[in-house]
Parts: structure tokens; sequence; C-alpha cells
């Protein structure tokens, strides 16, 4: 991001202010959820997007090959601090974070003499200046001694207070904050609350302005804030209300974003949480009670607090994706030392076909998972593509896929892949904390928007052709009138477009040839992405406005891309190391190759399900469950959270409905 941030946060124009649509608080509708959360969208396309083309059937493969050469001086400066980091990181033992529960005192001063705290934010500010990419491969480092640390890394620069500052704030505020950060002065983003997660129109958390004008008083309680334990300074999203100022402009209700300094008076930090992965992290519970925070701690405009944090979060994703490719690399070595070493019925493990199929997709998915961190990073730092999709998709696909990686890592290695590195060292055996990697990776999916809200997210970008062409159709509350009117529209967008889906590069056997071996796999991608794109138009045909109801046919969508988009990725980084790293070439071939071999066999899958799944049947079941029409399924076991014993469900002998059934404190 550029310093014409600066301008857009004090001197942009009304008319340019996100203003937010509907109602927000404990009472906000559907409705109004949905109006928010478009209010916020940067619904705006002024650079290209590879991934947006994919998903409308345009496979532009010169937006992301060759691949993308970054400066020489960020290089150089990038490798000289990773030789720094990696002599420290040697030096310090995840063992103690996972025994200990905490990230050592020393560690994180040590960290912040580094400049680790400080290795996003400009050399201006006092930080190290560096590139996604080598801050994303700092934090695989970090995450390879312990997920924790590339936990507490991530939440400060990534979403914490440096990237809003550097991309939403005044000169002043960049003055004032980015090298305390950069020093080592931990922060936090907080958004979640007890009743509000991933819907932000009910957000309760209010900041109040005062009569003078001068500050805000900030109420409310934010949930799982991580960092927010031990840090300095956080970002704060909170509802200002409508008022009026002494000069008379009247302000809308909206979300606003400002910086809290933590040892304000009226915050009390509660209850460090504690979770079944990610034991060194400072998460918990804070409060705020009439907290006054001056005017010029907000950042941007009133209202604009949403597009702030969903702005953050685009390039903020790409931390996850860097942590994932750490955990894919450490998979890798371990299964291949184990099965190398393990002998099973006169062979090693991995010679056996039931295990090399998991020693297959480790490997092969460890490469794609360096591709899509590698790729995306590279077109975030060159800055002339947009790549809110592609920075999406990593984020989803890879906390997807390594979690899969994870898990055949245990299957692999066992009942030793179920022990705890501790009680293996203490019996005398190699401390791999393989169930310590489940554990840990699990909360990505879920970490700065689930999976299932990133699905949701990622589908309303590539729908939004198919939303603008087709206007009053989709919308639910539109007459029948205007849904005729809108349809003439629709027909002359889809008239021009829907030809271009026929016919394409993958049909011609000699394209792609430059690729090799791989020029078949980037066939298969055009050619998906043109066949993703009529089903999509299918779809929309179908369900018009109901469309947006229909979650799982859209998460298939979203798979499909997400996987032409890991595929692409393989191809090109293997093309890549060909010219720049020749000892490397032939074995990156095999990954991307076997990588998209697989890949192939899963997009088929999808497309299949697109229309042959169960979910209506599935959503019907649902409805019943909720109702509690299958109650009685849930006798005889124990529920230990309940009340202040257990209690036992039980069911009257001929019981055929949820009356019938009772729960009985014991």
């Amino acid at each position: 991001m550029t310093s014409a941030t600066d301008s857009q946060a004090k001197d942009a124009p009304a008319e340019e202010t996100p203003v937010p649509a509907g109602n927000i608080g404990a009472g906000a509708t559907a409705e109004d959820a949905r109006a928010v959360a478009e209010a916020a969208r940067e619904s705006g396309w002024d650079r290209p997007s590879f991934a947006k083309g994919l998903y409308l059937g345009s496979f532009d493969l010169d937006l992301v090959h060759p691949w993308p050469a970054a400066d020489p001086a960020s290089v150089q400066k990038g490798e000289e601090f990773m030789a720094r980091l990696t002599d420290f990181a040697r030096t310090m033992s995840g063992r103690v974070i996972e025994r200990d529960a905490k990230i050592p005192d020393e560690y994180i001063k040590d960290l912040a003499d580094l400049g680790v705290f400080g290795m996003k934010i400009p050399e201006e500010y006092g930080g190290l200046g560096l590139s996604l990419v080598y801050y994303g491969r700092a934090l695989a480092l970090l995450g390879s001694v312990h997920p924790s640390l590339g936990a507490l890394i991530s939440a400060h620069q990534s979403i914490g207070v440096p990237e809003p500052v550097k991309v939403f704030g005044t000169p002043e505020q960049k003055r004032e904050y980015l090298p305390r950060c950069a020093g080592g002065a931990v922060t936090a983003f907080l958004l979640t609350e007890p009743d509000v997660g991933s819907d932000p129109a009910r957000l309760g958390s209010t900041a109040t302005p005062t009569d003078d004008g001068e500050a805000y008083l900030l109420d409310g309680v934010k949930l799982w804030t991580t960092n927010g334990v031990i840090a300095e300074l956080v970002v704060v999203m909170a509802v200002v209300p409508a008022h009026t100022d002494q000069d008379g402009t009247r302000h809308k209700r909206g979300i606003s974003a400002f910086v809290v300094e933590m040892d304000s008076p009226g915050i009390t930090v509660e209850n460090r949480n504690a979770f079944m992965g990610l034991r060194g992290i400072e998460n918990g519970v804070t409060r705020f009670h009439q907290v006054r925070v001056p005017a010029a701690n907000r950042l941007g405009r009133e209202g604009q607090g949403l597009k702030i944090a969903l702005t953050t979060l685009n390039t903020g994703r790409l931390a996850l994706p860097a942590l994932c490719v750490a955990s894919g690399r450490w998979s890798l070595k371990i299964a291949r030392e184990w099965s190398n070493a393990r002998t099973q019925w006169g062979r090693p493990v991995g010679e056996h076909e039931a295990v090399g199929k998991k020693i297959a997709f480790i490997a092969a998915s460890a490469f794609a998972l360096d591709a899509v961190f590698e790729l995306s990073a590279e077109l975030a730092d060159a800055g002339q593509k947009d790549v809110r999709i592609e920075a999406a998709l990593a984020k989803l696909w890879a906390t997807e896929i390594s979690c899969r990686i994870a898990d055949e890592l245990v299957q692999i290695r066992g009942g030793r892949g179920f022990e705890t590195a501790e009680s293996l060292a203490a019996r005398g055996e190699r401390a791999v904390p393989a169930e310590q990697q489940l554990r840990d990776l699990r909360i990505n999916r879920i970490f700065e928007g689930s999976s299932e809200i990133m699905r949701l997210l990622i589908a309303r970008e590539a729908v939004d052709a198919h939303l603008a062409a087709a206007g009053d159709l989709a919308s639910l509350d539109a007459s029948l009138a205007d849904k005729a009117k809108a349809a003439v529209g629709a027909s002359g967008f889809y008239a021009k477009w829907l030809p271009k889906l026929v016919a394409g590069a993958g049909m011609d056997p000699r394209s792609y040839g430059e690729f090799g071996r791989l020029a078949k796999h980037l066939r298969f991608v055009e050619r998906s992405s043109r066949r993703l794109a009529r089903q999509t138009f299918y779809g929309m045909g179908r369900w018009q406005a109901k469309l947006e109801r229909k979650q799982a046919f859209l998460g298939r969508v979203v798979d499909i891309g997400a996987e032409l988009f890991a595929m692409t990725a393989c191809c090109s980084r293997a093309e890549m190391l060909l010219k720049t790293s020749p000892g490397k070439a032939a074995s990156a071939y095999e990954l991307a190759d076997a990588y998209c071999e697989q890949a192939r066999v899963r997009v088929d899958e999808y497309f299949d399900q697109l229309w042959r799944n169960t979910d209506d049947a599935d959503q019907a079941l649902t409805r019943k469950v909720l109702a509690g029409d299958y109650e009685w399924l849930e006798a005889g076991v124990l529920d230990q959270s309940e009340g202040t014993g257990p209690w036992i469900a039980d069911a009257s002998p001929g019981a055929s409905t949820k009356d019938d059934l009772h729960r009985r404190y014991r």
C-alpha cells in the first residue's frame, strides 16, 4: 500500500465514505447483516485478478506466469534477516513453550531486538520493511519452533495495530504508533464478541462521542483477543451511535476502528483462555467500561471500521498459509524418516502401498503449499494485481489441506503419532510432536474467517459479475415487473459472455507446450475454468435470488477454484525453478505433476457433487434435528457441561415423540 491512504483517511469526500446500511446491533436481521457486509465490501476491481477470472471462465495465465520477479535488493535484505533469525531460532525450545503453556519473556525480548515485531513496518518508522514473501518465510521458521510464536507475530503484525495504521493511518498516527510496534510493543486486533463472530452487524461494543467531540467513551466486551493479555496497543472495532457534531454535521450509526492504549483506565483483561492447541498464545477476554479514547485515535472516518477490518484481513490472511507451509515441510521430513526406519512384515512401512499413498499425498501437498503461498505473496508484493481472492483462496485451501497432512502423519506413526512428545521422550524415544501439530493446526480453519465463511466470501466475489448482470433477478424483494426488466438486461450480458465458454486453449493439445509434461494439467485447468463458469451460470439460472442460500453448492464452486489455483501455482513454480534452480527442476516437475494428478481427481469429484448430492435431504434432516425430533438418540450419555452435575437423558418405554423425553439430574 502507498501513502495515498494518508489523504484517503483524512480528506476523502463524504460521498466516498462507506455508509453502513441497515440496523447494527443485537436486533440486526439477516437483511441488515447483508447490507452491512455489502457496504464494507470493496466492490471495485481496478486491477486484474487471476483468481476472479478462474471463476468466470477466463484462464489468463499471463497474470501469474512467468513467476513474479522480486526486487534483488529486497531479496538480499530478506536473506540476510533470515540468516540471523535462523541462528536465533535454533536457541529456542518449542518443548519449553508447550510444557509451560507460555512463550518465555526472554524469547519475546530477543525477537523484538532482532526486529521481528517490525518485519512489515517500513524502515522510515523503525521497521525492517521486509516483503510479504520474507515475512511469511520468517513466520514459517518461527512456527516450526512452536506455532504459538507464529500466532504471536501474525496477530501483532498481520492484523494488529501495524497493518491498519500503515494502510489507513494519518501521518501523525504512523509516527506515533509504528515505531513503538516495530520496537516490540505487542498489539492485537479486537473484533469478536461473546455473541458476535462472523456477523459484525450484531456488534455490541459502542464508542460514544463526548459532548466536546474530543474523545469517545468505549464500552463492551471482546472475546478471544489473541495477544490481548500482554498487548500494549490494540485496534478495537466498536459501533459509534448516530450523533450530531458541534458544527451540526449529522453522522449515521456505524462501525469504527480505534487504536486503544491498554493501560487506559476502565480496561479489564479477564481469563487467559486455554485451548486444545497453541498452548503458548496469550488470549483472553477484554472488557471496556467508559474507556476514554481520544478522537485522534480513530482510524479512518466514522463508519469505515468494517472496511478497515476487511482490508487488513486481505493480506493478513497470507500469514496462515505461511505457517501451513512449515507444517507441510516438517510433516514430510518426519514421514520420510519414520517410514524408512520403521519395519513391518519384513519391509520399511513406507514401501507398503497403504502408507506410500499417504507419503505421496504429503509430499505433493507440501510442494503445493509452498507454491500457493509464494505465488500469492509475490503477487501481493508486486502490487500490480488484485489479490483479494488469491489471498482468501490461499488461506482456505492451505488451512484445510495442512490439517489433512497432519492427520495422515499421525496415522503413519500409529500409536507414536497419538502419544505426546513429552511421553515419548520420557521413555527414551525421539520426541516427535505429531499429535501436537494436529491440535495446533486445527484453529487455522477458524482463525481470520472460518472455512465456511471464507467459502461464502469467495463465492460472493466469484458470482459478482452474475449478480451485477442479473440485477433484480438476484433480489428476493424485487417485484415481478422489476425481475422482468432485469431479465432483459441480463440476457444482453450472457449473450456476449456464454459463447466464450464454449471453446478455449485447453482444447488444443499444443497449448502451454513450454511446460512440457505439465502442459496437460494447465489445459485441464483452462477447460475446468470454463466448465466452472458454466456450472455457476446454471446455478444462477436455477436458483436466482436463492443462490446465496445454496451454501453447499457455492462451497463446491469455491473448492474447485481453489484446486485450479493450486495446480496453476505448482506448474508455474516448477517452471520457475527450472530456470533459477536447475538442480531442483526435475524433482519440482515430479512433485507438481503428482499434485496436479491428485487434484484432478478431487476436482472431478467436486464437479460431480455440484448436482449429485444429498443437500436437500440433509437440510430437511437438519431441521428435524434442531426441532428435537431425534432427541431420543441422545439418551444414555452423561453431559458434565450442564448444570452443577451430570445428567442422563432417558426415554420412557415406548416413547415416540420428543415430549416423552426428559432430562433428570442425579
